[in-house]
């Protein structure tokens, strides 16, 4: 029997409560085995300054996942450096395990701009995309067999918004789970 493992990448920068929920959710609707957290080393699509180190992002997604047996956290795009992309994430991933298949779980905002991924085509014969919903974002329904819907509670909860209440003072305690918190307060992150 097959391993059933899903992929949650992205920046991280912070990890917060709507990630772990939409992986949950994923975990609980798939029945997957685990739901490996993926932190990018450098966004190919994003870039900003004061983005928390990638090792520190790394840091506070393993802090995020804390307790949680069937969440793990890969450093496979941070070994890698550089700007990451999915399919050869993919790849590697594939190479290095034996009857896994993996499911892609991505949020309806990055939904809209799936066909424009490098390597889509290819990509999609890899992974079963996972489409969590989104306040705000229309997520194209897709007849295609390597895409799949999910329902999650509805949060409007975003990296970019824990970034500017910190920015302007405001705090984020629950926004982000106690260890991430507590961290950022650490290191003064995005003050």
């Amino acid at each position: 029997m097959k391993t059933k493992i899903g992929l949650l990448g992205g920046t991280f920068d912070p990890p917060h409560t709507a990630h772990l929920i939409i992986a949950q959710e994923a975990l609980t609707a798939l029945r997957l085995d685990e739901v490996w957290f993926i932190p990018v080393h450098t966004p190919p699509h994003k870039t900003r300054e004061k983005m928390a180190d990638p090792y520190e992002r790394f840091e506070m997604t393993n802090k995020a996942i804390k307790g949680n047996k069937c969440f793990q956290v890969s450093a496979i795009e941070l070994e890698r450096k550089g700007p990451s992309y999915t399919v050869e994430t993919v790849k590697t991933l594939k190479e290095m395990t034996e009857d896994t298949e993996f499911y892609f779980i991505i949020g309806g905002d990055m939904a809209e701009q799936l066909e424009n991924w490098k390597s889509i085509d290819e990509l999609k014969r890899m992974v079963t995309f996972v489409v969590a919903q989104r306040p705000g974002y229309e997520t194209p329904q897709n007849k295609n067999a390597s895409i799949m819907h999910i329902k999650v509670p509805q949060m409007e909860l975003s990296s970019t918004l824990i970034r500017e209440r910190r920015y302007q003072g405001k705090s984020i305690r629950y926004y982000v789970p106690e260890e991430v918190w507590e961290y950022i307060e650490e290191r003064n992150l995005y003050g």
